[in-house]
């Protein structure tokens, strides 16, 4: 992740142009580069929570899809029944009241079987009657199920076509930036890995070990900081919520959800997902949310640390939790 010093750089040595672009008689330095590759990273991660949070959308709105399917063909099943159900009785009714029930008298040998059946008659008239508003009801339902199924998959059709044009946009930004790695001599390369990946900071800092003194808010927290930690040296991958490798926000959810609590799936969303409490009171656990559009977050470990998922080529590791502008402190 961008140091401060690092983000000022970056904001001050990127231009207007495309990324990469350079008079054809100046040769950036090593640092430049560096520090376009650093913004790039940085505009890649606010388009990754992006694409997580219409991912999220989409996820849920396909289950809702997939219930209202459902309920569409028990609607159907239900119709169905209740129309065989009034064919049998019209049926029973053709043969048994064909002719008018004053003239049937009159012919019938055995008048009191007939008023027996044309009380039975009248019986399914009666039923008929029920099964028709049953039927009408039925359809009604059926009618309205089918509508709301035909608007959610409308929606779900946009957001599909929404998340095609986010990962378009992390893809973009993340081609930027390695065309700009590959820029850099092997040695510069080298140093840059160095510097992203530094061996130490997969390493508990003074501070940030257990035992240290400091406490989290709660066991839950305390079981979040331990999965946390257990994710040190694992990838960094955009989308990713684990268990081999995360985003920073996947690292966050995942890390809670092995404590057993839910949280949401972006750092934005994360920002509100609890009590928030100044940084100068920050306990194990919080959720540390970074810049002024909530696009980054880490989960605080004491110490003055946080742990966090930075961006692609850089493991989970420990970093100073003022390690760029700090937006918020959320404790779950």
């Amino acid at each position: 992740m961008l140091s401060a010093a690092a983000a000022g750089a970056a904001s001050a040595l990127v231009p207007a142009a495309p990324a990469g672009a350079e008079p054809a008689d100046h040769k950036p330095t090593a640092a430049t580069v560096n520090a376009r590759i650093d913004r790039l990273y940085e505009q890649a991660e606010g388009a990754t929570e992006k694409f997580n949070a219409v991912a999220e959308r989409t996820g849920k709105l396909r289950r809702q899809v997939e219930q209202t399917q459902d309920a569409v063909a028990r609607g159907q099943s239900k119709v169905n029944r209740l129309r065989d159900s009034l064919s049998s009785l019209a049926g029973a009714q053709y043969r048994g009241g064909a002719i008018d029930p004053t003239v049937a008298l009159l012919l019938t040998e055995d008048p009191d079987g007939f008023l027996d059946k044309a009380a039975t008659l009248d019986r399914i008239g009666s039923r008929q009657a029920l099964k028709l508003r049953q039927l009408r009801s039925a359809q009604r339902a059926l009618a309205q199920q089918r509508s709301e199924a035909s608007g959610k998959l409308a929606q779900l059709d946009s957001l599909q076509s929404a998340l095609k044009k986010q990962k378009r946009n992390v893809q973009k930004k993340l081609g930027a930036a390695q065309r700009l790695l590959n820029r850099l001599t092997p040695d510069e390369r080298a140093k840059r890995e160095r510097a992203t990946r530094g061996g130490d900071r997969h390493k508990a800092p003074e501070g940030a070990t257990p035992g240290s003194g400091m406490k989290a808010s709660s066991g839950r927290a305390a079981d979040a900081v331990s999965a946390a930690k257990s994710a040190l040296g694992k990838p960094y991958a955009w989308g990713a919520t684990g268990p081999g490798a995360f985003d920073c926000s996947g690292l966050t959810q995942w890390a809670y959800r092995q404590a057993g609590t839910s949280i949401p799936r972006t750092s934005q969303a994360q920002r509100s997902a609890g009590k928030q409490v100044p940084l100068s009171q920050a306990r194990p656990g919080d959720l540390v949310v970074y810049r002024d559009d909530a696009s980054h977050v880490g989960m605080y470990v004491g110490g003055g640390q946080v742990v966090h998922a930075p961006h692609p080529g850089a493991a989970v590791r420990y970093d100073p939790v003022g390690m760029m502008p700090v937006s918020s402190v959320t404790r779950p």
